[in-house]
């Protein structure tokens, strides 16, 4: 993902990142796969028996492997005490590789446990780190059951395998070059792994460009990658700088950008299906693109800042969404908007008590310059209302710390205005390993959200992510609209699955998921 612009250190290059790993599918049982050199590493499947005290199952391939190596492998797993559970790996070295296969150094026994999609999963991302600086690998996993395993296993494998660094020196280490879907028939399953690979690749691509540093990652520079993902994806693009954003109205987008050195910025990209018509229905998706995030005036303390910026996770995951359209299949327009500004602290700043107008007319009291992601929002939230006819609307934001005291660090939380739309963003989350709970939209709260001077104060106390949706809400009037608050899941506290420390990216495989359906808006109306 290369940089388009110089950051303020001096440097103008973003070092070169690791690329995940090289995905394929060979019908071949996993020693003889077609056109594989240097085979380093075997993958098996290990199935816990059924009942207490059941031996082990392995998966496809072991009974081969086992007699070319002369070992017994159910042996291996029993004086290891191993139980099958999703994600664990035993290693059996291999010194003196195989029989036409002298690369060969590892079999891993990979378990599985239930067998779920969660599980296969956790197998993948486990696998994913075991087999990191590995140049081939080749693995059954996926054969045990591929229409339940192919997607969830290539996920986590590849997301497992997630890095990112800024260091003088390379990475210290990086991701297997290339991982053989053995046992698999490519005819049957390629379109399957292209689905599966796009959805990791857009997990991967939100994680990264929330992970890149503040001292690079600023408006023009997040607008020259959302140009770059348009023009590879064959998406329309539009750019909205501050000129055109003050002649324009969106007095949101400028108020909290106001303070920064770099001006802020306003993105659409869109993406029609190939058969689209004019009855074809749009989807709106706005991502919040907070480059950093000081608090303003309202400052946060140290601790809370230091991970400020993937403030634009929203915005991440918006782009990567569109990027990813065209991959799986998604049969309806879908329009993505991402406002970027940077939270900063000068003499220009937003100050407590300042009113701003949004696009449209509406107006805010600012009564906390650190509530500005829905100040940023609502501007592109009215715009898509008024000018892009859409049929649903969905925002995503790491926007309140609320709710991540109301969920922890692994459930996301939305708000939706319909139930059907509720019941589908549900549904794709917890397909996808995203999981999102429902929060409520309680009109009682309606009073906190009033301001004296202003249409709406932006600063209102209480149950905060309710009362941020709800302040929301008022941008999109009665178009169907489901706003999700990731800052729950905005961050992990350590590896774990298919989630690596750090900016998650969290949305994007949620978001596809459900856009990738063969009727997505059915019954959304």
């Amino acid at each position: 993902m290369p940089p388009t612009s110089t950051d303020r250190t001096g440097s103008t290059d973003l070092p070169i990142q690791v690329s995940p790993p090289q995905l394929t599918l060979s019908g071949a049982r996993p020693l003889v796969v077609d056109g594989v050199d240097g085979l380093e590493v075997v993958a098996l499947p290990v199935v816990p028996g059924e009942g207490d005290g059941a031996a082990l199952v392995l998966g496809p391939g072991a009974d081969e492997v086992g007699e070319q190596l002369g070992l017994d492998l159910l042996g291996l797993l029993d004086s290891e005490r191993a139980t099958g559970k999703a994600g664990e790996v035993v290693t059996l070295p291999v010194p003196q590789g195989a029989p036409g296969r002298s690369a060969l150094r590892r079999v891993l026994l990979v378990g599985v446990g239930e067998q779920r999609p969660a599980d296969f999963r956790k197998a993948g991302a486990a696998l994913g780190r075991a087999v990191k600086d590995v140049t081939t690998v080749a693995t059954t996993v996926p054969a045990l059951d591929p229409d339940t395993a192919l997607e969830p296993f290539v996920v986590g494998l590849v997301l497992g395998s997630f890095g990112f660094s800024w260091r003088a020196a390379p990475p210290e280490h990086v991701p297997a070059g290339r991982v053989v879907l053995a046992a698999l028939d490519p005819g049957a399953y390629d379109a399957a792994l292209r689905r599966a690979v796009a959805l990791a690749g857009a997990g991967w691509r939100a994680r990264t460009l929330a992970t890149v540093p503040s001292n690079l990652k600023n408006p023009a520079w997040l607008a020259e990658q959302a140009r770059a993902i348009a023009d590879d994806a064959g998406l329309g693009f539009r750019v909205w700088d501050e000129q055109q954003l003050a002649a324009e109205g969106f007095g949101g987008i400028l108020g909290v950008g106001q303070a920064s050195a770099t001006p802020p910025r306003l993105v659409q990209l869109e993406y029609a299906p190939r058969r689209a018509g004019r009855r074809t229905p749009t989807v709106v998706l706005v991502g919040k693109g907070i480059t950093f995030d000081t608090g303003g005036l309202s400052i946060k303390p140290a601790e809370a800042m230091s991970n400020m910026k993937r403030d634009m996770t929203g915005g991440a995951v918006v782009l990567a969404t569109m990027a990813a359209l065209a991959e799986v299949g998604c049969p309806v327009r879908v329009v993505g908007l991402v406002p970027m500004a940077e939270n900063a602290v000068s003499g220009n700043s937003l100050r407590p008590g300042d009113v701003v107008r949004h696009w449209g007319g509406r107006t805010s009291e600012i009564t906390n310059t650190d509530a500005e992601g829905r100040v940023v929002m609502a501007d592109a939230l009215a715009y898509a209302v008024s000018e892009l006819e859409p049929a649903v609307v969905v925002d995503v934001a790491t926007l309140t710390g609320a709710m991540k005291v109301a969920l922890g660090q692994q459930v996301g939380g939305f708000f939706a205005n319909r139930e059907t739309l509720s019941a589908a963003i549900a549904a794709a989350g917890e397909a996808s390993g995203e999981p999102l709970w429902r929060m409520p939209l309680h009109a009682a709260y309606e009073e906190k959200i009033a301001s004296k001077v202003a249409d709406a104060d932006n600063g209102a106390g209480g149950p905060g992510a309710i009362t941020a949706a709800l302040f929301l809400q008022h941008f999109v009037g009665d178009v169907p609209w489901a706003h999700l608050d990731v800052a729950s899941v905005g961050d992990a506290p350590a590896d774990r699955d298919e989630w690596t420390a750090g900016p998650t990216g969290f949305g994007a495989r949620a978001l596809l998921t459900w856009l990738g359906g063969d009727a997505p808006l059915d019954g959304i109306g």
